[in-house]
């Protein structure tokens, strides 16, 4: 295992400059904030209790996030905001914690502020090159299992809670190292964001990690 950790750190180590790239899709903006005993809720949602119980909850607020709850096993949870009606809990393990998501808090709070998206794009790139951002050193489980989610699909339609899925994060990641075909397969992982920083494998699973009225 260690021979394997030290070669993905050597990878992440050699991936290519991101000044141009892209960090996904994302809609500049005011998001509404919600009342905050609900998004706190809202972000637990997003992992079974085991995951979400004792992790760290933010929460959006005038301009950036905040710490809501003060969490002890090293997880986190949010509710990312990319679309201004989307709701997207998500949480994310001890290393995703520490490298992805302040990343992409700060992406959102970029665009809530009302920053283009070629703004943001362009300052998380800014923060990687100078260090204040970091790539995962290890691949980063992330959970997104809310029956509560409202999701907005890349062509900024809504698409509802969707389905559950985890999400495992591999910078620069291709389907074709995967082994996967260039369409999309729900039966099988599938790659988002291929080849670039924030690229995941999503894999769809069968059951929302808690009852839908757990965040109301």
């Amino acid at each position: 295992m260690r021979t394997v950790a030290l070669v993905y750190v050597a990878l992440v180590a050699a991936t290519p400059p991101t000044r141009a790239q892209s960090f996904g899709v994302g809609q500049p903006g005011r998001r509404p904030l919600l009342p905050r005993a609900r998004e706190i809720a809202l972000a637990r949602s997003a992992a079974p209790p085991a995951v979400s119980d004792s992790a760290t909850i933010y929460v959006l607020g005038d301009r950036d996030y905040e710490v809501a709850v003060r969490g002890s096993n090293g997880n986190a949870c949010y509710v990312s905001r990319d679309w201004i009606e989307s709701l997207e809990p998500h949480c994310f393990d001890p290393e995703g914690a520490r490298t992805v998501l302040p990343l992409a808090m700060h992406r959102v709070a970029l665009l809530h502020q009302g920053h283009t998206l070629a703004e943001a794009d362009r300052e998380i790139a800014d923060g990687l090159a100078s260090g204040r951002f970091i790539l995962p050193r290890r691949p980063v489980m992330s959970y997104m299992m809310s029956a509560e989610q409202r999701l907005v699909g890349d062509d900024g339609k809504a698409v509802g809670r969707w389905r559950p899925h985890l999400m495992l994060y591999v910078p620069y990641i291709t389907a074709a190292e995967l082994g996967l075909g260039t369409t999309p397969d729900l039966k099988a992982a599938m790659v988002v964001d291929g080849e670039k920083p924030l690229a995941n494998v999503m894999i769809i699973v069968r059951d929302f990690a808690q009852p839908a009225d757990t965040a109301n």
